[in-house]
This record gives structure tokens, C-alpha cells and sequence, in this order.
């Protein structure tokens, strides 16, 4: 095989593309031993998923629902090409779109549009052409088989809206507990009520070392790096892999089809 011909297969292969920076061996799985038992166990480690561009495609829903929630609770018809999106909370959202329209941003106005958005979200869900992304189910099948992963949500979706798109794709289940938009409009401070929520559930308190923010923005990765965690991000959103390259996450990868590969390359 010529050299080109090595470089266009390369390309097509999307975990072959997968890159990390230098480890960091306080970050690596370990495995330590069990008193009385012969077989090592691993120590245990906290998965932080962000949901839309990661776990799935909504085909627009939740987009259209915001859109929806505007116009009947303010009268207001807008496209919100405007309003920045990915990434972001959902009630960091609903205040851009309030102080786009200098509607004052109170606790009433915020909290009466996100119950409109919940509504509307559960009946575009059905009606759009929304899709669980490559590897997706077959991942978090393998990593709920591993006793020793934790597998969470750390994501900008409301708590409800969270349950409403992993319900309608079949994946809900998978998920112990998570940080949501309820807990805080500022991304960068829901990595702390996930790890609080860990301890709580796991009766121990996880090392920045031993948590994994996956998601598919430089938001997510700016999220991670706030907690001190290793970051996983995934190309499949809006970011490309070279802008997501930008912000430097600790592993990159163009999706998350080859199961076996990003499992073993991330020592999960």
C-alpha cells in the first residue's frame, strides 16, 4: 500500500484518527488488590456524559421547542440563529433569548419559559428524525458491565428535559444520577454537584484524577478542565475536530464506533 493510499484509509477510519496528549499517570485506571481475594479489582472511576452531540441528534427538537415556548409565552417569533446554543445550559439559554428581547430575566419569566420548553420538547421528540449517534448504545452497554465505572450525565440539559431525550432514545436506564441546568446556569460549575451526587450514591469521594467528561464542544472541555478532569472530546456535534482541537482536550476522537478501541485506548 502506497503512502496515500495509507493516508486516505487512515481517514476513513475515524478511531484511527483518535489522539491523546501525554498521559498523565495519576490519571491512568489502577488496579488494587482486595484483601483475601486473588483477583485484583479496579479501582473505581466517575463517566461524565454531556447528552446532545454526544449521546444523540434530537433532529431539532429541542431547538423548535425553545422556539415554541417563546411564542406562547412572550408572543415573540424568532428563529434564534442568533442565540449561541451548543453547549450552553438550558437556563443559561432562556436568559440570552430574555435579554435579547429586554424581557427582564426574574426567576418567574426564566422558570415559566423552561416549563413551556419541557412541554414542547416532549411532543417535537416523537415527530423528529433524531438518532442515538455511532457506538452509542453498544458503549454504554460494555461500560455497565464494568462494576468499576460509574456512568453519570454532566450536561447543560434541564434534569427533565435530560430524562425526556434519553427516555425517547431507549438509554435513560444507563445513567445513575447527573448535574443538570437546574443545579446552575454556569456549565463550569456543575462538575461539583456531579461529584457530590457520587459521593452520596458511592459513599467516597472521587479524585479530579479519577473522573472522564465526555462531550462533543470547547464548553464541555472547558467544563472538565474546571473540575480538574481528564477530557474525552467526541467530533460529532457542531465542532469540528480541528476547532475542538484548539482547546486542547486531553483525548480526541471523530466518533465513538469502534467500541472496543476507544475502550481500551481510554483504559476504561
Amino acid at each position: 500500500m502506497s503512502h496515500s493510499e495509507r493516508s486516505e484509509a487512515k481517514s476513513r477510519n475515524p478511531v484511527a484518527n483518535l489522539i491523546a496528549t501525554p498521559r498523565d499517570p495519576s490519571t491512568e485506571p489502577v488496579l488494587s488488590e482486595v484483601e483475601g481475594l486473588d483477583m485484583p479489582t479496579r479501582t473505581k472511576r466517575l463517566l461524565l456524559f454531556d447528552i446532545d452531540g454526544t449521546l444523540i441528534h434530537s433532529g431539532g427538537a429541542g431547538i423548535q421547542a425553545l422556539k415554541l415556548a417563546l411564542k406562547e409565552r412572550f408572543g415573540i417569533a424568532d428563529d434564534l440563529r442568533d442565540i449561541e446554543i451548543a453547549g450552553v445550559t438550558d437556563s443559561g439559554i432562556v436568559i440570552s433569548i430574555l435579554n435579547k428581547h429586554k424581557i427582564p430575566a426574574t426567576n418567574e419569566n426564566v422558570t415559566s419559559f423552561l416549563d413551556s420548553y419541557v412541554h414542547f420538547l416532549s411532543l417535537e421528540l416523537p415527530r423528529r428524525q433524531g438518532k442515538l449517534l455511532p457506538g452509542v448504545l453498544e458503549l454504554l452497554e460494555k461500560l455497565k458491565s464494568r462494576k468499576h465505572l460509574i456512568i453519570a450525565l454532566l450536561t447543560g440539559n434541564l434534569s427533565r428535559g435530560a430524562q425526556l431525550k434519553l427516555d425517547h432514545y431507549g438509554v435513560w436506564h444507563f445513567f445513575e444520577f447527573g448535574a443538570f441546568a437546574d443545579d446552575h446556569h454556569d456549565r463550569n460549575l456543575l462538575g461539583p454537584f456531579a461529584r457530590a451526587r457520587a459521593k452520596e450514591k458511592h459513599g467516597r469521594e472521587f479524585s479530579a484524577a479519577e473522573i472522564d467528561v465526555i462531550g462533543d464542544t470547547p464548553r464541555d472541555i472547558a467544563c472538565g478542565k474546571a473540575l480538574g478532569a481528564r477530557t474525552i472530546a467526541v467530533a460529532t456535534g457542531m465542532w469540528t475536530r480541528e476547532q475542538l482541537a484548539e482547546h486542547r482536550p486531553d483525548f480526541l476522537i471523530d466518533d465513538l464506533s469502534n467500541v472496543d478501541r476507544v475502550i481500551d485506548t481510554l483504559g476504561w
